[in-house]
């Protein structure tokens, strides 16, 4: 199971949140593409930022988009003037107020999506693919991963038949839900055609909250406990 389906979908209400947070009935289609729009329109004007999530939440005629990215100075700009344009392109595009929030990435060399980007980037500027998935595994590792998978797919190095390559080190349960999984996935564009980036990095165990154990706890637990 977990092979075959996004390892952070499989998590979703578990471990992971979700990255569109609100509620609708009969609108659920226009704000879905209303979100799509936006999602789109961030990564086209911002390709470079290093932007690895957007968080979008609604609240009756208000949009909040957070920006998850590993340069917040590119994404503000000279004194705010990039973060002011990208908000008034999205509240043109959607005809709504939006509220634009940018958070940083403390450690990018552990983020699947960046680490996905800048394989996909060495692959288009010709680096041999073994040596920038070797790096990426090294670095991430470096910094604190408990595990790190990278897989290519496509036409390698221009080869006539396209195939997969793997580089992996440490463990990637993917199949355990407590185990906190980023997941990545971008494509590198070559003369030779679209080779695809998979990126899985597993930092460790999220383990549910120990309740205290005090009197009021106890009873309320023998309360609920069925009667014999």
């Amino acid at each position: 199971m977990g092979r075959k389906v996004n390892p952070v979908g499989f998590r979703l209400g578990i471990i992971n949140d979700w990255e569109s947070r609100w509620f609708a009935e009969r609108t659920y289609t226009d704000l879905l593409h209303e979100d799509l729009r936006i999602r789109r329109l961030i990564m086209r004007e911002l390709t470079r930022a290093g932007i690895s999530r957007i968080e979008i939440e609604r609240a009756a005629n208000k949009v909040d988009v957070t920006l998850h990215t590993s340069k917040p100075g590119i994404v503000i700009g000279k004194q705010g003037a990039n973060v002011e344009r990208i908000r008034q392109l999205i509240e043109k595009s959607i005809g709504k107020k939006v509220h634009l929030r940018i958070e940083e990435i403390k450690s990018p060399e552990t983020d699947a999506r960046l680490i996905a980007e800048s394989i996909a980037e060495q692959i288009g500027r010709r680096v041999a693919y073994r040596r920038a998935m070797k790096h990426a595994v090294q670095q991430a590792m470096r910094r604190g991963a408990k595990g790190v998978k990278i897989t290519l797919s496509g036409r390698l190095g221009g080869a006539e038949m396209s195939r997969s390559v793997t580089e992996m080190d440490g463990r990637v349960p993917r199949q355990t839900l407590r185990a906190s999984i980023d997941y990545g996935v971008v494509h590198a564009h070559t003369t030779y055609g679209r080779i695809g980036v998979k990126v899985w990095v597993y930092k460790g165990d999220v383990m549910p909250e120990r309740r205290p154990v005090t009197e009021a706890t106890l009873s309320a637990d023998l309360a609920a406990l069925p009667a014999d």
